[in-house]
C-alpha cells in the first residue's frame, strides 16, 4: 500500500520550472544555491484589543480560517501608558507558515486574494528588505474566500512577510515573478 504524498501545485511548479530556470538565470554551479522559499509569516495588529478582548478573538479566529492552522497571540513589549497598554496584553495574532501550507497560501494569495482587491494595480516591487525578503500589507481580510462577510464584526487588514532564501532582492523577485507575484510594471 504506498499512499501518494500531496505536493501542492506551486511547489511542483517550483520543482519542475522555476529551479530550472533560476540556475540557469543567475548561472548557479550548485542547486543548492537556487532560491526558494523558506517561510510566509502572516501578522494582524489589534489595536483595539487593549478594550475589548472580543476583538482579538475575531482576528485569531479570521487568521486560522485564512492560512488553515491556529495563530499566536502576540503580546506587548513594552508599557505605554498614553495607550493604555501594558506589557504583556495580547495585542495581535501571527501565524508562521511553513513547507505545503506556505506554498497553498501563496498560490491563494496571488491566484484569488489579490485580484479580488478593489482598485488592484500590481504590488509593490520595492518592498524587498535587501536581503531577499518580500513585505506587503492587506487593507482587508474578507478579499480571501475563507471568510464569510456576513460574519465579519470588523475590517482588519495584514502583513505579510515572505522569507526567502535569496541573497539579493533580485533573485528574490526573479523568485517571486516565477510564482506568478503581480508585481507593478
Amino acid at each position: 500500500m504506498s499512499e501518494e504524498r500531496y505536493i501542492p501545485r506551486l511547489q511542483q511548479h517550483y520543482r519542475g520550472v522555476v529551479h530550472g530556470k533560476l540556475k540557469e538565470q543567475f548561472g548557479y554551479k550548485s542547486g543548492m544555491q537556487v532560491p526558494r522559499l523558506e517561510k510566509i509569516v502572516i501578522n494582524i495588529g489589534v489595536g483595539e484589543a487593549v478594550a475589548d478582548r472580543k476583538n482579538l478573538n475575531g482576528a485569531l479566529e479570521d487568521l486560522a480560517l485564512i492560512t488553515g492552522q491556529r495563530p499566536v497571540a502576540t503580546k506587548a513589549k513594552n508599557s505605554i501608558a498614553g495607550f493604555k497598554l501594558r506589557e504583556g496584553m495580547a495585542v495581535g495574532a501571527k501565524v508562521t507558515l511553513r513547507r505545503n501550507k506556505m506554498y497553498e497560501f501563496l498560490d491563494r494569495l496571488v491566484n484569488v486574494a489579490l485580484p479580488r482587491v478593489r482598485d488592484f494595480r500590481g504590488i509593490n516591487s520595492k518592498s524587498f528588505d535587501g536581503r531577499g525578503n518580500y513585505a506587503m500589507g492587506l487593507k482587508e481580510q474578507i478579499v480571501f474566500p475563507e471568510i464569510d462577510y456576513d460574519k465579519v464584526d470588523a475590517i482588519r487588514g495584514m502583513d505579510i512577510v515572505i522569507c526567502t532564501t535569496a541573497n539579493t532582492d533580485d533573485e528574490a523577485r526573479a523568485l517571486l515573478t516565477e510564482f506568478s507575484m503581480p508585481f507593478q510594471k
